[in-house]
């Protein structure tokens, strides 16, 4: 079986600028407040109504093709990551697809919230490495902005989330001595309710949402945040030494970690742990926030643009979310 590789990433990210200033005009808090727990200075917002995560992902995806040498007509899968889809139902990677102009392609949207973009990488290694399908677009995008509550109440979530989009083409590794080294899943639903969206849902009955759920907030985020702390600084190295361990590779041949980006403080902490110096992390997290499944894509297509994925560099990726699900990867550029 051909072991699959990374062969090209890319990246969107809406133009309108949100800074910590521009959040304090409408929610007691300040720049000082939100950089001192997050380490995020701003944000990016879609500029209008009508963008979805698909018209996001359209850009996202286009760099990744190019970068890849290859034609959009070349895609013959797509696997669409998001907590924020365009709509309820259908999902976003059938809009995608449908933009594209890819009629017939198969697409399949992935619900993993931040660890959605390494369970799609994951899908993907299978498809490829079984002969399923030979382009398989990865694709990791949201629209946060039209979902969070901008006001004292729903501050300590408000402040963490951007909008973008970020997009891999995966397929056959072109040489034995690159692709995807190892992958690792995981989930467990204990944390479910420490970072979830409670309505609406099908398991309210009569009606998926109320006016008295709208009154609560229950349409939106709701975030435990000393929990998911805690469990990610502790998931995060964990999985990061498991498919280290699984690729047989130590902490010292890593040239570059690509963390998810949910907050400075814990990927500073997932570093520590690690034992790996800072030249050797990727941030971003100040100019885009927390973009969910977006945020390592867009970590990898930033890289890619700063020279840091050259050939044989060695590269990890980890992820800890809602679900709670977290999960690492190794890759061989």
């Amino acid at each position: 079986m051909a072991r699959s590789a990374i062969l090209g990433v890319g990246h969107y990210v809406p133009t309108k600028v949100v800074t910590n200033d521009d959040l304090a005009k409408l929610m007691p808090t300040t720049d000082e407040w939100i950089q001192q727990r997050t380490g995020i200075k701003e944000r990016r917002f879609i500029e209008h109504d009508g963008i979805g995560a698909s018209d996001l992902a359209v850009p996202a995806a286009k760099m990744a093709i190019e970068r890849a040498g290859r034609n959009v007509s070349d895609v013959d899968m797509i696997l669409f990551a998001t907590l924020s889809p365009d709509v309820n139902f259908p999902g976003s990677g059938c809009f995608l697809g449908d933009k594209l102009g890819l009629p017939g392609v198969p697409a399949l949207d992935v619900r993993n919230q931040c660890s959605g973009f390494l369970y799609s990488l994951s899908v993907a290694d299978a498809f490829v490495r079984a002969g399923t399908y030979k382009n398989i677009l990865v694709v990791g995008a949201e629209v946060h902005s039209t979902g969070i509550e901008l006001n004292e109440r729903g501050r300590d979530v408000a402040v963490l989330f951007g909008d973008g989009a970020g997009a891999a083409l995966v397929g056959a590794s072109p040489s034995d001595d690159r692709g995807l080294l190892s992958i690792a899943l995981h989930a467990d639903g204990s944390g479910a309710k420490d970072l979830w969206l409670p309505a609406p849902g099908s398991m309210h009955s009569p009606h998926r949402i109320t006016h008295e759920m709208l009154d609560r907030g229950d349409h939106f985020p709701q975030m435990n945040g000393k929990q998911v702390f805690r469990w990610a600084t502790e998931k995060m190295p964990a999985v990061a030494l498991e498919v280290l361990k699984s690729a047989e590779l130590t902490v010292a041949d890593v040239d570059l970690f690509v963390p998810h980006q949910a907050n400075m403080r814990i990927n500073e902490l997932v570093a520590k742990k690690l034992g790996l110096p800072a030249d050797r992390v990727v941030h971003n997290i100040e100019k885009y926030g927390n973009t969910t499944a977006a945020t390592i894509p867009i970590g990898l297509s930033e890289a890619f643009a700063e020279g840091k994925l050259g050939a044989g560099k060695n590269i990890l990726l980890a992820a800890f979310g809602s679900g709670y699900t977290w999960g690492g990867a190794v890759l061989r550029f």
